[in-house]
């Protein structure tokens, strides 16, 4: 009998990019054997994704879909016992906590709140239980902000006398964001902030991380930026702490500190707060320190001083001995552990993006993901080693379709130091032929286009099409030291533009099948500023520009955008107390010598970086006469996610790279 021929692969779509199963939301039971995590799958129809909860054992048997009902299961935290699961679900109409016990049976609704539980914690013993509320800050219950939130006004009106008056996508209605106690079982709830005007979790992406129970259930630790009219230009981000029956009012742990504290968990006895903290206010990039902080005395250490890189993800030891982090690392996001009491630092491990951890006994278990796999689980040694796979949420993807192959590079850039980048070649690379090139440029600008599963940007949907991409992590960058990551700051169309000019060179000398005749550079955010600045300051190596929600007046966005921290550090203050830095790197007073075609594409909900910028960028480009095209997305913030709108958006995006390279 003859063996069957294997299946031919393709290349990688669009729409396997927008479809991909994604994991997230790792939790690993307290007696370390099992995990829970959630996968959302996509519905092109409905246009929305959904999510459901499954578990594993830590060996990597038994896996088993748990919840499979309409709406979203998410945010899974174990029962003590680790019998059962509870999560937050919207299948009663709201979104409300739910329990599920492994063994079998239906889940159960254990809240129902007239307001959206928007995050929650339960005590070590199960008992407790402390959630995240909307509500209007001189209402003291639930109720009162629901009744209040139903009354429909006759005027459309919306009346602010402070800053905030919209965050991210969304304009404020009044609300603020506030814990609650009651007892799981039921009974009296507790507005544990009440009156502060500030939010826990914080906005725009804070969630059950920014809160944390005391050991023994008695008190509640949670973040929160209670800054008065000063809020919107502040990173002063605060532990806050508060008994779990509210007698008494919320009391500031850093007081000392006027920069982010931030990500608090106690040790496994109790006696230790770990939580991260910046040293710089108003620069929201700082290197985030480990501070180890005693529960009784007060008294505070940092671990990581002498250890050049910004910590993220944080979790214990069983023994208390030992805190695992994440953090940036040449191009990578690795693992790390500290010993808490040298602040001792040692790699685990250094390929590839770890985007979550957990401890399960004597090892960790990680969400890991890289430019060749989309995220799933592992298993990780404490003293490293190779990573045990757990899942393979997306393996008849894999196996189906071709991918590029990714490398790093490195090079001098500005100043002879050394940067780095990646390339990934096309899929079907044949030696000897010339191949189209996509140079992708990350934003942030403090952030770093490394060995990272994105569902966005993501090169292989550009490899998949015949490019080559590539990304370099220009001077601005995270994971090469603090110091490289502040270089950028006052410089925003200097030194990464060196490295952007220097990194293309060295990739054409590298990688010959560069064909450089035929390339297009792409960015959003700082990458589309940098696109604008391009433009008008280095267009000669390009065909076509792709510029998506970049600033276009430096000046203006000051005055246009929601977090003014962020400007007032990057450009030394106000426009007004400092106009030379807003003008050093404006691109609006180089649009006379644009000529490069280019593709400008907006969010009508992006308040970070708003779409009368991209209007402008391609009014002065249809002024001009240079061939461009407007693509708006009204129902997007800063990032495209609607299902349906990534399509377009990709389809648009190579359209106009294959439009004028192919």
């Amino acid at each position: 009998m003859l063996a069957a021929a294997p299946v031919a692969k393709k290349p990688y779509t669009v729409q396997d990019q927008v479809t991909l199963k994604r994991l997230s939301g790792l939790k690993v039971s307290p007696d370390g054997l099992k995990v829970v995590f959630s996968v959302r799958v996509t519905d092109l129809e409905a246009n929305k994704g959904k999510s459901d909860l499954w578990v594993i054992n830590v060996d990597g048997t038994g896996l088993r879909q748990l919840t499979s009902a309409d709406g979203n299961e998410s945010d899974p935290t174990w029962s003590p016992d680790s019998r059962s699961i509870y999560f937050l679900a919207t299948r009663s109409g709201s979104n409300q906590l739910w329990k599920l016990a492994l063994d079998g049976g239906e889940a159960t609704q254990v809240t129902n709140f007239p307001l959206d539980v928007e995050a929650y914690a339960l005590s070590r013993d199960g008992q407790n239980l402390v959630f995240a509320a909307e509500v209007f800050v001189d209402c003291d219950t639930l109720e009162c902000t629901a009744k209040r939130a139903a009354e429909k006004p006759k005027s459309s009106a919306q009346i602010y006398d402070s800053l905030f008056f919209r965050h991210w996508d969304t304009w404020k209605h009044g609300r603020r964001s506030h814990l609650f106690a009651t007892k799981l079982s039921g009974g009296p709830i507790v507005n544990l902030q009440k009156k502060q005007n500030a939010d826990a979790p914080t906005r725009p992406f804070g969630g059950s991380n920014d809160f944390t129970f005391s050991a023994d259930g008695k008190s509640v630790v949670y973040v929160a930026r209670d800054a008065g009219r000063e809020e919107a230009w502040s990173t002063d981000l605060d532990l806050w702490t508060v008994p779990f029956d509210g007698s008494k009012a919320p009391v500031k742990l850093t007081t000392s500190n006027r920069a982010t504290d931030t990500s608090p968990v106690f040790s496994p006895d109790g006696k230790t707060l770990a939580y991260l903290a910046m040293s710089r206010p108003k620069f929201e990039a700082d290197k985030l320190r480990v501070i180890v902080r005693d529960s009784v005395s007060g008294k505070e250490r940092s671990l990581t001083d002498s250890w050049d890189r910004s910590a993220g993800a944080l979790a214990w030891s069983g023994d208390g001995k030992s805190l695992f982090v994440t953090a940036d690392d040449v191009g990578q996001v690795g693992v790390f552990r500290i010993d808490v009491a040298s602040g001792e630092v040692k790699k685990l491990l250094s390929d590839g993006n770890v985007s979550e951890l957990g401890v399960a006994g004597n090892s960790l278990v990680v969400a890991h993901d890289s430019l060749k796999a989309a995220s799933d689980l592992f298993t990780l040694g404490f003293d490293g080693g190779a990573l045990k796979r757990l899942t393979d949420v997306n393996a008849d993807v894999w196996a189906r379709v071709q991918l590029g192959e990714p490398e790093q590079f490195s090079f001098k850039g500005w100043n002879n130091e050394t940067v780095y980048g990646y390339v990934v070649k096309p899929v079907g690379f044949a030696a000897g032929k010339k191949y189209p090139l996509a140079f992708l440029i990350h934003g942030g600008p403090q952030g770093s286009f490394g060995n990272h599963w994105h569902y966005r940007w993501n090169p292989q949907a550009y490899a998949a099409k015949g490019y080559v991409a590539v990304m370099i992590d220009f001077h601005g960058s995270t994971g090469y030291g603090q110091s490289f990551t502040d270089s950028i700051s006052g410089d925003w169309g200097g030194k990464p533009l060196e490295d952007l000019q220097k990194g293309l060179a060295a990739a054409q000398e590298k990688y010959p099948f560069i064909d450089k005749n035929r390339q297009c550079a792409l960015g959003a955010s700082y990458g589309g500023f940098m696109i604008n600045w391009i433009a008008g300051n280095w267009n000669e190596p390009w065909k076509c520009l792709v510029n998506h929600d970049g600033n276009l007046d430096e000046r203006m966005a000051y005055f246009d955008t929601e977090e003014l921290w962020f400007p007032e550090w990057e450009h030394g203050g106000t426009p007004w107390e400092n106009p030379a830095s807003y003008a050093k790197h404006n691109p609006i007073d180089h649009v006379a010598k644009w000529k490069t075609p280019m593709l400008v594409v907006h969010g009508g909900k992006d308040y970070r970086v708003v779409d009368t910028q991209g209007m402008s960028t391609f009014t002065a480009l249809q002024r001009k006469g240079i061939p461009s095209k407007f693509v708006y997305f009204p129902d997007e913030n800063h990032w495209v996610l609607k299902p349906q709108n990534s399509i377009v958006w990709h389809e648009q995006v190579l359209g106009w790279l294959d439009q004028w390279t192919k």
